[in-house]
C-alpha cells in the first residue's frame, strides 16, 4: 500500500491536486469524499477541519489547499523537475500566489455579482476584475511557462484557474490565455488525470456529487 494518499472529489479543487499527482508520478491512492455528510464527518474533519477537498496525506504529513499541495509534492519528488531552479524562485512563486490570492478572489467576486466601488479598491488585494485579468496575462505571455521556458508546478496551478475560468465564462477568453492552456492541456499527465477524474465522476451518484 502507499503511504501517499489523495482525498477529492472529481467535481472539486481536487482535479489540480490530481494533475500535480499525474505529474511526478509517484504511486497514490485515491479517497473519494462526497459532499454533505461524508466531507462534514468527523473522520474527514480530522484531515481537513474545514471539511473541504482536496487534501494529501503522505505518512504522517497532511497538506491541505491546492497551491500548496502542489509546491509540497514538487519539492518532495524533486525527480519529477516541477519545483523551480534558483533562477525560476521568483518567478514561480510571484505567479503562484497572485493565483492563490488576486487572482481567485476577483473570479469569486465577480461571479457573486460583487462589484467593488472604485473608490474602495484600495481595500481589497485585487483592486479591479480588468488590472486582475491584464497582469495574468502578462503573467502567461512572457515566456513560455509561467516561471520561465520550462514547465513547473506553478504552471499546474496557475493553469488550472485559466483553464476553469476559460470553460467556465468566468476568466477572459484572451487568446494569450487559450495559447498557454493549450500547452498545458497536452501533457499526457494533464490528460491522464482528466480521464480518471472524468471516469470517478461518471461512478459518482448525483445526488452524492454536489
Amino acid at each position: 500500500m502507499t503511504d501517499l494518499v489523495l482525498y477529492t472529489n472529481p467535481m472539486s479543487r481536487g482535479r489540480i491536486a490530481r494533475v500535480m499527482l499525474e505529474e511526478v508520478a509517484v504511486p497514490y491512492r485515491t479517497e473519494i469524499v462526497t459532499y454533505g455528510p461524508a466531507m462534514k464527518s468527523l473522520d474527514y474533519r480530522s484531515v481537513n477541519p474545514m471539511g473541504k477537498v482536496p487534501a494529501i496525506k503522505h505518512g504522517a504529513t497532511i497538506v491541505t489547499e491546492c497551491a500548496a499541495i502542489c509546491a509540497y509534492l514538487a519539492e518532495t519528488f524533486p525527480e519529477a523537475g516541477l519545483a523551480p531552479t534558483a533562477d525560476e524562485r521568483g518567478a514561480y512563486f510571484r505567479w503562484m500566489f497572485f493565483a492563490a490570492g488576486p487572482l481567485e478572489a476577483a473570479v469569486t467576486n465577480r461571479s457573486l455579482g460583487i462589484n467593488v466601488p472604485e473608490d474602495r479598491r484600495r481595500m481589497v488585494g485585487y483592486g479591479s476584475f480588468e488590472s486582475v485579468m491584464d497582469t495574468l496575462e502578462y503573467a502567461v505571455s512572457a515566456t513560455s511557462y509561467i516561471a520561465g521556458k520550462r514547465f513547473t508546478a506553478a504552471d499546474v496551478y496557475v493553469g488550472s484557474h485559466i483553464g476553469w475560468g476559460l470553460q467556465f465564462g468566468s476568466i477572459e477568453k484572451r487568446p494569450a490565455f487559450e495559447a498557454y492552456c493549450r500547452r498545458l492541456t497536452a501533457r499526457p499527465a494533464w490528460q491522464r488525470a482528466n480521464a480518471l477524474d472524468d471516469a470517478a465522476m461518471a461512478e459518482l451518484p448525483q445526488a452524492a456529487a454536489g
